[in-house]
């Protein structure tokens, strides 16, 4: 047996805190060596912090990396361990993203990064250069200082392994494990057994299994040791590193640390026998075959054993359960680890939220409790730095500590209730209960006062004073009634983030958290400068839906039963007058579902459509519910809404990132903010394919059934006359204007059996149709502009506004629907049974019709 211990990292990081780093670091390599490991692996360029980002183009950036990694060779911290050290390094002209392999106060080798990240939120090639040469390693000078102290002049630079007496070790990168053709497929051929993976991963909802997948096919199939550190917490920025340090042998996960954490240092350790490596590699004849004939890696020679012989005081490892978070304990733990870095490190005492007691600011109330429910749990723990910064962020005395969340939270958190004229007493009272619940420090203000005084400046101004659209005012005078109501709020806030710690005899500041969510950005639902402009946002990339479903997860797991009942709540901006035959609700006011929302919002980031290939993709999609017309009015009226509010992703507040469809505008979704929101020519195209869609032949039913047009008048079976014009948008436009002059109408209720959900349900449940034609009465049934918009069921021809057709169930001659119409009856018959099936009128005689 040869017997190996290795240790994997999460660091907490801050990028250019050099003292942060080397504290974590050393810290690090401590708990290594006092676990009996001889591989220390840390995460990617960790002197430095990975979110330097321009700081990375300073020289003294370059310089200060070598300083601390003097100081860590010239100490004893790398006796009888290998450790790698990620930091920037300059070769000739060149800045590159190394990992520095040292051992016994020796530099090794130094290796380059070959493939950069430089997508998404990465932007690698601003900073580095890829090394290219991977044919042999070159020679680097080190710095004079770091040669003098090391007595060492130049090292391997490049791409290459280590080889060891009784094993050979290499390092990988993190986006080259992503790579189509990754490094550790051939070095693996060339005979290394451990693969060291130093990674700047951040988090992102259901992102883990992916990365777990690379870890465990990269030594499925191949053999070996993977081992991968990263990041873990806030460094500086938008991103949250999402640790899961791990360790995986032969395809199994042996080793796994927490994904998310308060801590600044976490180290896990496997103790793993090589033997098991050989011997499945040995086992696969593929990979012989291939090792025969691969391409030779160049390596550096050490003289130094790892392993250790076989001894029963040093037991193996075994392969464990890999830990998973449910999504709604990525959003609890994930914002509220970012959120307690962000407060202990910007210097600031304490939060505060416009707490509205809707959805969205209630969730951020919820992330906050959880965060102070970590602290607690963390000092309970035994954490002396999390403790540390309780104490001081908290003002504790006399040797006091956190040891209750709702304590903690009412020193540290502020919520406040800025109602108006049009809040309700139920969110009012939703907002109070919870934080209660949490145990914020609240209060209960009213802004009418304020309103009023900016609504008599106005009036003073222009001798005009604006009306809410339920009063008879214009959508101008509503919007900006509205506007007014969200920007005092935003004002309010930081006002009282700003003087509430004076008020109360407490230095600092707090910091003003913002509740908008990704879907609102998206849509740019949301005011310029309203409480949607904050210091940060904790879900300003998480979705709608997610949210709720967070919220559902808290009301039982935090204990914040509220959140229940404010899930349950209709989302309303409580911006507008409620009346009794009007009350403001979020998905009336964009025209648009949050469902839907997320839709657009995933195929235009994710899928990366543009309106055209959008409309194609939810034609598919949403196509057993709507025709290709309403398809197309739905995305043509996100996209006029989504480029005429894109420039408020310009001064959207710093958010958490959480979801891949993102549309933040500083670094992960970068588009012009200035459009032709009519989309001319995008617009054209998608009108052309409809027509294209509804004048289609040789068109099958869903269910595959051909469809046959035929049409009678009352008397005789004579053909119905095509239309003149061909353009279907036009008469269905004009149809559903026809509809609208209809000043009544008389419901007809369906039978459960007649429930129509989609053309093949239709076609199962009800055996339909005949029509006949209603003279001198005008119906309508409740349901007629679905059943329209389902199945296109519009008629093409001169509308007479006396008549109208009546669709019946044959077997029990119920009344389906009712539609003005023209005097003639038509019907579509399935070419094989005869049976009559839908109501539609022809573009042209004997056509079959593209349902």
């Amino acid at each position: 047996m040869r017997l190996l211990k290795v240790a994997a990292c999460n660091l907490n990081q801050w990028a250019m805190d050099f003292d942060t780093n080397m504290k974590n670091i050393k810290e690090s390599i401590k708990r290594a060596k006092e676990s009996g490991a001889v591989i220390r692996l840390g995460p990617e360029l960790e002197i430095t912090g990975y979110g330097c980002e321009d700081h990375f183009l300073e020289l003294d950036t370059v310089s200060h990396a070598w300083e601390c990694l003097k100081e860590l060779l010239v100490g004893d911290w790398t006796d009888d361990i290998l450790c790698s050290f990620g930091m920037p390094v300059i070769k000739g002209s060149e800045r590159y993203n190394c990992q520095v392999l040292c051992l016994n106060r020796k530099i090794i080798m130094i290796r380059a990064k070959m493939w950069l990240a430089n997508d998404g939120n990465y932007r690698e090639l601003r900073w580095f250069t890829a090394w290219k040469q991977k044919d042999q390693l070159e020679e680097f000078q080190l710095p004079s200082d770091i040669s003098e102290a090391l007595s060492q002049k130049t090292v391997p630079f490049g791409y290459g392994f280590m080889q060891f007496l009784d094993t050979a070790v290499a390092a990988e990168v993190c986006e080259e494990l992503f790579t189509p053709i990754p490094p550790h497929t051939e070095l693996a051929l060339n005979g290394v057994e451990v693969f060291m993976n130093a990674s700047g991963s951040h988090h992102q909802l259901r992102k883990l299994d992916l990365r777990m997948r690379a870890f465990i096919g990269a030594t499925n199939t191949r053999g070996g040791v993977y081992m991968y550190s990263n990041h873990q917490g806030c460094d500086g920025g938008r991103l949250y590193y999402d640790g899961c340090a791990c360790i995986v042998v032969n395809g199994e996960v042996v080793a796994q640390g927490s994904q998310f954490s308060i801590k600044d240092v976490e180290v896990v350790v496997a103790q793993i026998d090589l033997d098991a490596v050989a011997s499945l590699r040995g086992s696969i004849s593929s990979f012989q075959e291939q090792a025969g004939s691969k391409q030779h890696v160049s390596s550096v020679n050490v003289p130094h054993k790892l392993c250790k012989p076989f001894n029963l005081q040093m037991s193996l490892s075994s392969p464990l359960k890999i830990k998973y978070h449910s999504p709604e304990e990525e959003i609890a733990f994930g914002p509220g680890c970012w959120l307690w870095d962000y407060l202990r490190r910007s210097g600031a005492t304490g939060f505060l939220l416009p707490l509205s007691g809707g959805a969205d600011s209630s969730s951020v109330a919820g992330i906050v409790g959880c965060m102070c429910q970590l602290v607690v749990k963390d000092i309970a723990n035994g954490d002396e730095q999390v403790k540390s910064d309780a104490i001081r962020i908290g003002r504790y005395t006399d040797g006091q500590f956190p040891t209750d969340s709702k304590e903690f939270a009412k020193r540290i958190f502020y919520t406040v209730f800025m109602g108006s004229e049009n809040s309700s007493d139920a969110t009012r009272t939703r907002a109070k209960v919870l934080a209660d619940e949490i145990g914020s420090w609240h209060l209960d203000v009213s802004i009418d006062t304020v309103v009023s005084a900016f609504l008599s400046l106005f009036q003073t101004v222009t001798g005009k004073r604006p009306r809410y659209k339920v009063d008879g005012g214009s959508n101008t005078e509503n919007l900006g009634l509205q506007n007014i109501q969200a920007r005092i709020r935003m004002v309010l806030a930081f006002m009282l983030a700003s003087l509430l710690p004076w008020v109360h005899s407490k230095p600092g500041f707090y910091l003003v958290l913002g509740s908008s969510n990704v879907d609102e950005a998206l849509r740019g639902y949301l005011t310029k400068y309203d409480c949607s402009s904050a210091d940060i946002n904790p879900i300003g990339s998480i979705s709608k839906q997610d949210l709720r479903r967070f919220l559902k997860w808290a009301a039982t797991h935090l204990g914040f039963s509220s959140l229940a009942d404010i899930e349950a709540a209709p989302p309303t901006a409580e911006l507008e007058p409620v009346r009794s035959n009007y009350s403001q609700l979020d998905e009336v006011d964009m025209g648009m579902t949050y469902n839907e929302l997320s839709a657009y919002g995933r195929l235009r980031k994710i899928f990366r459509c543009g309106p055209v290939s959008m409309f194609k993709n939810l034609c598919f999609g949403w196509g057993s519910k709507l025709s290709p017309s309403e398809v197309a009015d739905k995305v043509k009226h996100f996209f006029k809404y989504y480029s005429i509010n894109r420039h408020k992703m310009t001064v959207l507040t710093p958010s958490y990132h959480a979801e891949s469809y993102s549309p933040e505008d500083n670094r992960f979704d970068l588009r012009q903010f200035l459009y032709n929101s009519r989309w001319p020519y995008q617009f054209r195209k998608i009108d052309e394919l409809v027509d294209e869609l509804s004048v289609g032949k040789d068109a099958t039913t869903p269910n595959g059934a051909g469809v046959v047009a035929a049409a009678t008048d009352t008397k005789s079976d004579m053909n119905l006359t095509a239309p003149k014009c061909s353009n279907y948008n036009g008469y269905m436009r004009c149809i559903q204007k026809e509809i609208s002059r209809i000043p009544s109408y008389k419901e007809t209720p369906l039978s459960s059996n007649q429930e129509i959900s989609s053309l093949h349900h239709y076609q199962r449940s009800v055996n339909v149709v005949s029509i006949q034609v209603l003279k001198g009465e005008r119906s309508l049934t409740k349901d007629c502009r679905r059943f329209l918009g389902k199945f296109d069921l519009l008629g093409i021809g001169q509308l007479q506004k006396t008549k109208a057709f009546s669709l019946q169930d044959k077997e029990h001659g119920e009344q389906m629907l009712a539609h003005p119409m023209f005097a003639h009856r038509f019907y579509l018959q399935d070419k094989e049974r005869g049976d009559q099936m839908l109501a539609r009128p022809m573009f042209g005689r004997g056509e079959q019709m593209n349902l």
